[in-house]
């Protein structure tokens, strides 16, 4: 077939589609006008018979509350500007040197030995004796019986006392030494506590006849008493 033909016969097929779907869509239209002129009908009958009610008006608006009355709030102090920082410049502080002052070394001082003492002049020569101490009477015979010490006879204890006195110028004795004891402590003692108390002497004289100290010796015999 010829490109003629098959254009003629897709023209004849085109307007039979066109003619039936025009048809189609009037169709349509005049049934969609036929309801809605129906419903709009039935509503407008509706319309006329339905009593409308008034409705009651509304209750009046309460006035709205007024207003609390908030006390202003105080205006925000004004804030001033700080001056602008101006950098002074500070001359450093001089710097002080304390000079170190070194300890002065202690100092010894070495004393000096003292110089060595004179000696002592020697004592003075002791008065020459012209006239020797005399016993005023027998030394053995201050002693007795009665003075037989209570030790010594307990113990049955005798012997002689022998005795260095010094005498003073007053003739009394002022030192008694043993030279020999007797064996018995309690008759030396009691030997010279005697001699101290009961011998007088004749004081000794120097030359020019004054009473001087004077050295005697003694000797006591001590013998237990018969019975």
């Amino acid at each position: 077939m010829s490109y003629a033909n098959r254009k003629q016969l897709s023209s004849n097929r085109t307007v039979p589609i066109v003619m039936s779907a025009l048809i189609t869509f009037l169709m349509g239209y005049a049934l969609a006008s036929g309801l809605a002129y129906s419903v709009v009908k039935q509503a407008a009958e509706d319309l006329k018979t339905f009593d409308v009610e008034d409705e009651p008006p509304p209750p009046p608006d309460e006035p709205p509350p007024p207003p609390e009355e908030n006390p202003l709030p105080p205006p925000p102090p004004e804030v001033s500007a700080p001056p602008p920082l101006v950098r002074i410049e500070t001359p450093a502080p001089p710097i002080q040197t304390t000079p170190v002052i070194q300890p002065t070394p202690p100092v010894t001082v070495t004393a000096r030995p003292a110089p060595p003492a004179p000696p002592a002049p020697p004592p003075p020569p002791p008065p020459r004796v012209s006239q020797a101490a005399r016993a005023q009477g027998s030394l053995p015979g201050l002693f007795s019986t009665d003075d037989y010490p209570q030790a010594a006879l307990r113990n049955e204890e005798q012997g002689t006392t022998a005795v260095s006195l010094t005498i003073g110028p007053n003739g009394r004795v002022s030192g008694c030494n043993i030279t020999a004891s007797s064996g018995s402590r309690s008759l030396d003692d009691t030997t010279c506590r005697i001699l101290r108390s009961r011998a007088r002497f004749t004081p000794a004289k120097d030359q020019s006849g004054n009473p001087i100290s004077d050295t005697t010796s003694a000797r006591i015999r001590w013998e237990l008493p018969a019975d």
